[in-house]
């Protein structure tokens, strides 16, 4: 078997590794990708790439964030532990593998983790926006430290780079006016850049995730909302899938029921995805930009459910990268 990955981000880079060490030979088509400022990986999102890359000292040198303090729905700060490094993207670059001479049309099987994709309707669960603003820290003891506030009209997430600067991230509209609304966060920073253009971090998904001959993955096919800090993991996550399904198509699985089980088990992911969401916005704020996100994600909760019903109880389980039947594994 033959497997041609369209991509260049973690998705693409873990799936081409997880499939060569089944043997499988993969030809790597890179393409356009949105970049991001910094990348806060969690220690848990951290120990699945070492486990993916075969490195147990993968970004181990990184600075880190031990804390995170958030300011929710009114209330004052609350100082909570977080373990997580921080990454440059060019840092996510060195694990790509090198790309290809030639175009994949001889594949079997292509896995798509960049647009544009085969079927390319997104669903989308709300309509948020953000702009990123980079600021300078106040306090150096900032430098550790990630922030989260919701104010009036969405929320401010704060990543510091270093000792001395950050990345200030404004859901919900202009940052201009949410950090006017900030009681704790814009008093610490001060603003060294102008803000970005609004960007979409609605979360979304394709409507179809797979077909005959190929497979849709990564953070493009489907997008969380950055609130729960589990953008790279979810995409590890991903090409652990994709590569499982893929090798157990090699081995004579059934290819149709396979590709279903893909794609049920990444509306699954979006769904609790969504639930998870609805906690954090219900206890956000009561204003109308609040109650109508948290409207959104309940239509988007009932639209993942309502697809759900309709496939088959998953006849797949994930063990140490590999799909096994599940009377297999009981």
């Amino acid at each position: 078997m033959k497997v041609a990955i369209r991509g260049s981000g973690v998705a693409a880079s873990a799936a081409a590794r997880l499939l060569a060490r089944e043997n499988i030979e993969t030809v790597l088509l890179p393409a356009p990708r949105a970049k991001t400022p910094v990348v806060m990986l969690s220690d848990p999102a951290r120990a699945l790439l070492c486990d993916v890359f075969a490195d147990p000292a993968l970004f181990a040198d990184r600075a880190r964030i031990d804390r995170r303090i958030v300011a929710w729905g009114g209330g004052e700060p609350v100082t909570l532990p977080h373990g997580a490094v921080i990454l440059a993207e060019s840092d996510l670059d060195t694990l790509r593998p090198p790309s290809a001479t030639s175009d994949g049309a001889d594949a079997d099987i292509i896995i798509h983790a960049a647009a544009p994709f085969p079927a390319s309707e997104v669903q989308r669960f709300a309509a948020r926006h953000a702009e990123a603003v980079e600021v300078a820290l106040r306090f150096r003891e900032d430098h550790s430290a990630c922030w989260i506030e919701a104010v009036a009209d969405g929320w401010l997430f704060l990543i510091p780079v270093d000792s001395e600067r950050a990345w200030l991230l404004c859901v919900g509209g202009a940052a201009e006016r949410l950090m006017d609304q900030s009681r704790h966060v814009t008093a610490r920073v001060d603003p060294i850049g102008p803000a970005s253009a609004q960007f979409d971090v609605s979360p979304r998904l394709l409507s179809s995730l797979q077909g005959p001959g190929w497979l849709a993955c990564g953070t493009a096919a489907i997008a969380f909302d950055p609130i729960c800090g589990d953008g790279t993991a979810q995409a590890l996550r991903e090409a652990i899938l994709a590569s499982a399904v893929i090798a157990a198509m090699a081995q004579g699985g059934d290819a149709q029921a396979l590709r279903l089980h893909h794609e049920s088990m990444l509306i699954a992911a979006m769904r609790r995805h969504l639930k998870l969401c609805a906690d954090f916005y219900r206890s956000g704020g009561q204003g109308p930009w609040w109650q109508a996100q948290l409207a959104a994600l309940a239509e988007g909760f009932d639209w993942c459910t309502s697809l759900l019903a309709t496939r088959p109880e998953p006849r797949y389980q994930l063990r140490d990268f590999h799909l096994i039947e599940r009377e297999a594994a009981a």
